[in-house]
């Protein structure tokens, strides 16, 4: 570990068994810059345990960023180096960097939903790399033994549900999210077994709670996913059908359960999942 490594996991270690304040004279920007460099590392402690809580602590809780800093540090967290940091790789520890990255965009688009500070432009560039990080993502591991929490369907479904709520999203968005979440669904590769169905299911009750899109569009789209039960057998429609039958039975039982569902919505969960149920009598 070089000797810049090491002082700066002092100093990180420092600021969260202080409760995320700072030295007299410290400020947020002296150690943001490491922060980006580090987000990704290997080690959970630093990485999960260390600077994510305190990107929390600074953006969500205390607002130690101003709104031009909070710009800047969105358009460092969506480039190459990080939340697309060797995008499309699989089984190695760049997963890290992009998933990590992902969560403080969270952060900053929680800011905005509070407050308005991104103008259009800087709404469109964050939309586009959600989506597309979504899309292009490869690395699915939940838990990983040796590093701590990958966890990349569930983190950037969190940025999601904060994206869809932002003023400037419109129906087109929520449908383009929508269209995301099936084929993060329809992965072909991996079945979600790290309650990755429940983040997901977080954006659709958004959706569902705040009328950000009509109830047939909805309904529509949840039937649509219960296709892929009539896909020909592979293990690409294997891991369709279960993925997706899981997180109907999270969107259905969300909060106070079926009650709180419009019919027709409830209706076409409990449809879709039988289609996808090959227990189901």
């Amino acid at each position: 570990m070089s000797e810049i490594k090491q002082q700066f996991v002092r100093d990180i270690e420092r600021i969260a068994a202080n409760q995320y304040q700072l030295d007299a004279g410290e400020k947020p920007g002296d150690f943001v810059e490491l922060m980006l460099q580090y987000i990704g590392d290997p080690d959970p402690q630093l990485r999960d345990e260390s600077i994510y809580p305190t990107f929390y602590a600074w953006i969500h809780r205390e607002n130690k960023f101003t709104e031009g800093e909070l710009r800047r540090l969105l358009l460092v967290l969506t480039d190459e180096q990080h939340l697309f940091y060797q995008i499309g790789s699989a089984g190695d520890d760049s997963v890290f960097t992009r998933t990590f990255s992902v969560l403080p965009i969270a952060l900053i688009l929680g800011q905005h939903r509070k407050q308005p500070f991104l103008d259009q432009t800087d709404f469109e560039h964050v939309k586009r790399a959600l989506l597309r990080y979504y899309r292009e993502e490869q690395d699915l591991r939940g838990y990983v033994p040796e590093g701590g929490w990958a966890h990349s369907a569930a983190h950037g479904a969190d940025a999601l549900d904060e994206l869809i709520q932002c003023p400037e999203s419109d129906e087109a968005l929520q449908l383009e999210v929508l269209d995301a979440i099936a084929g993060m669904l329809h992965n072909g590769a991996h079945i979600f077994c790290e309650e990755e169905d429940e983040r997901m299911a977080t954006i659709v009750h958004t959706m569902l709670g705040k009328e950000l899109l009509p109830i047939e569009r909805i309904a529509d789209w949840i039937n649509s996913l219960a296709e892929c039960g009539n896909w020909p057998r592979s293990r690409s429609q294997r891991i369709a059908q279960v993925n997706s039958k899981q997180f109907l039975r999270a969107l259905f039982f969300r909060k106070t359960g079926p009650q709180s569902c419009d019919q027709r919505v409830a209706s076409a969960i409990v449809g879709a999942e039988a289609k996808l149920n090959r227990f189901a009598e």
